[in-house]
């Protein structure tokens, strides 16, 4: 939820996708210690592997010239990368422009591979790319095969992340179960939930269907939320969990209509909404 109040749905309130621009030169590697002993390197995590994306040059200069970019095409390097979603990340350093594609599109047809460097090269040289190029891409990340694909992917990449359903003044746990009972008949599957572990300025909650988790931010675990701001933003997550993100025409519903329906049977909704509409600022 942001100012505005609407609570956000991880990864499921806009298509899922993620474009990432990053330019100018890469920050510097910050060293912890020269002289860290073999076993705690033997315990580092191993980075994620990478791999070439084949013709993935080619295919970015093409796109290049036929979006009419200004100059010569610059060296392009682009490589599929296990990212946690259907993610693309571009970054120009100098002559040459890093990409990462999501490994989720590896075997994605050649035309929304081409549709995916459209969007990245649009926004970086600020050209529009026309919709019959984009549109395979944009087809491909909004359909429900895809959709569960990232689903599955997230399950595996995700870490469940939480400080644990008891905080220091709500019990989130015990919360669902009141909930569930009173509005869902008992009948909604607990997913994972807790408190966020850091406190979120825009916010109050969300769901995120990979790993079948709740998060509430943190920072309304305090004696000055009144406790029905707190219920009615599990209540909304918990809707998310009934009525899961559907594609409808060219886009993705988060808050269908049976979804806005359901939600104002909370008896507090008014009451709630303002407060959170205070806590926003």
């Amino acid at each position: 939820m942001n100012s505005t109040t609407e609570i956000n749905q991880v990864k499921q309130s806009a298509p899922p996708q993620q474009l990432t621009l990053a330019m100018g030169r890469k920050p510097p590697i910050e060293l912890s210690r020269a002289k860290a002993s073999a076993s705690k390197k033997k315990r580092m995590p191993q980075r994620p592997e990478s791999s070439q994306v084949p013709g993935g040059a080619a295919l970015f200069q093409r796109v290049f010239t036929r979006l009419n970019c200004d100059g010569r095409p610059p060296r392009f390097r682009v490589e599929f990368y296990p990212y946690a979603s259907l993610v693309l990340t571009i970054r120009r350093r100098e002559d040459v422009v890093f990409v990462r594609f999501s490994d989720l599109l590896r075997r994605a047809p050649l035309p929304v591979l081409e549709g995916a460097a459209a969007l990245l090269i649009s926004r970086v040289y600020r050209r529009k790319a026309p919709r019959a190029l984009t549109a395979p891409y944009l087809n491909y990340a909004r359909s429900n095969r895809t959709r569960s694909r990232i689903s599955r992917m997230r399950r595996r990449r995700v870490r469940l992340a939480s400080a644990g359903p008891q905080g220091r003044h709500f019990n989130l746990e015990k919360m669902f179960e009141q909930l569930n009972e009173e509005y869902f008949s008992g009948s909604l599957q607990r997913p994972h939930i807790g408190w966020s572990t850091r406190s979120w300025r825009r916010q109050f909650g969300c769901y995120d269907p990979g790993p079948n988790q709740i998060l509430l931010n943190r920072r309304m675990d305090h004696p000055a939320v009144p406790q029905v701001a707190v219920e009615y933003v599990l209540y909304h997550e918990m809707l998310h969990v009934k009525h899961p993100t559907r594609r409808s025409g060219c886009s993705l519903v988060s808050h269908s209509p049976e979804f806005r329906a359901e939600e104002k049977l909370f008896p507090h909704f008014t009451q709630a909404r303002k407060l959170l509409d205070r806590l926003a600022r």
